[in-house]
Parts: C-alpha cells; sequence; structure tokens
C-alpha cells in the first residue's frame, strides 16, 4: 500500500470516527437483523430508553413500545423498510421507568453487495419537548372551543332577556306592579350574566395552567 493511500485510509477511518462520535453524543441510534432483533443500541439509546445494553440487546423494538400507535402504523413501517425503501415517523415511546418520550425516526435498511437487506439502521431524534408544546396548542384550541360554547349558551340568553324587557318598557306604559316584575327580570338575568363570568373566570384560569 502507497503512502498516500495510507493517509487515505487513516483519513477515512477518523473521519468515520468522528461521525459515530458525533452520532453517539446526539442521536440515538440502533440496528437490527432482518427478524428486528437490536444487534446495536449506542449509549444515547440506552440514556433515553434507560436500559441498559444487555438488556436491549436480542430484544425487539417492542420493549420501549408506548402502546400508542395502532398495529397498522408498525405493519406499514415493515412493509416500507422490507421492500428497501427508509420510512421516516413520529413515534412515541416508553422509557423503563415507564416515563414517555417521542423521536422523530428514520430506519434505512442496509444492503449487501447483491442489495440484499442484512439489517436496518434506526436514526433517532428526541422531540419530546415540541411534541408537549404541539399537545399544550391543541388543548389550548379545544378549550378556545369550549369557551365560544359556553359564552353563546350562558352569556347571550341573560342578555337577549334584558333587551326584551327594556324593549317592553318602550313600547308601552307600565304601572308599578309591572314595572316592580321588569325590574325584577332584569336583576334575575344580570345575576345570570354574573355567575356566567364567574364561571368562565374560572375555566380561563384553569387553561392558563
Amino acid at each position: 500500500m502507497s503512502e498516500i493511500s495510507t493517509i487515505a485510509l487513516f483519513d477515512s477511518l477518523q473521519i468515520l470516527k468522528a461521525y459515530e462520535q458525533a452520532i453517539d453524543a446526539n442521536i440515538i441510534c440502533s440496528i437490527t437483523d432482518i427478524s428486528g432483533n437490536i444487534v446495536h443500541a449506542n449509549h444515547k439509546f440506552c440514556e433515553i430508553s434507560k436500559y441498559t445494553s444487555s438488556e436491549v440487546m436480542g430484544q425487539k423494538h417492542s420493549i420501549i413500545n408506548s402502546g400508542y400507535h395502532p398495529k397498522e402504523f408498525f405493519l406499514d413501517m415493515w412493509r416500507t423498510i422490507s421492500q428497501g425503501k427508509v420510512w421516516h415517523h413520529e413515534i412515541k415511546n416508553k422509557a423503563k421507568d415507564g416515563s414517555y418520550y417521542w423521536v422523530d425516526t428514520v430506519i434505512v435498511p442496509i444492503k449487501d453487495e447483491g442489495f440484499k437487506v442484512t439489517h436496518y439502521l434506526s436514526l433517532r431524534t428526541l422531540i419530546s419537548k415540541r411534541k408537549e408544546l404541539e399537545e399544550k396548542k391543541e388543548k389550548y384550541l379545544s378549550s378556545l372551543e369550549v369557551l365560544l360554547v359556553m359564552t353563546s349558551n350562558t352569556v347571550k340568553k341573560p342578555l337577549a332577556d334584558c333587551l326584551q324587557q327594556i324593549n317592553y318598557l318602550d313600547q308601552k306604559e307600565s304601572n308599578k306592579k309591572e314595572l316592580v316584575q321588569i325590574a325584577g327580570n332584569i336583576k334575575q338575568s344580570i345575576l345570570e350574566l354574573q355567575n356566567s363570568v364567574n364561571d368562565l373566570s374560572v375555566f380561563i384560569r384553569e387553561m392558563e395552567k
């Protein structure tokens, strides 16, 4: 081997080592055989899943299955990668201690010289914080819809009743007894409005938690 070839080989090995260090530090990585048995799990995989390397070796990824995704989700995954295609999705997993975490997952089939799939390389990045923000946003929007319904049902009716009583006063001359009754109706509607506003205030404070 020439000196140039030796230097090139050395540089290539150093580059590969640098890639490996970068992946171990930032990417959740695992490799399985064609049956889905784990044959390699890097440090980040063990750190996030809270399983040791010896605990996951030879196991399937169902060891971290959260039960969140339907069977069809993983059937699609196997159908895709078994055809030699790359599969990319977000997955909710469960760690050994029962806590959940989300990962953006890419599974790449590894092929031999004859283009036959021999293993699967899984690369994952942690996206739990982003998913939490998305869930909070969905919850907030759902709460706003509920708030709109509450406003329509509990505020509009008392307001309409007040306006009806005021219009009644404008349309005719009323005696004292009628005025007392109308005043009582308006007071009742105002009390209903006050209760509704209090309920809405409590609801909004709960939304902000």
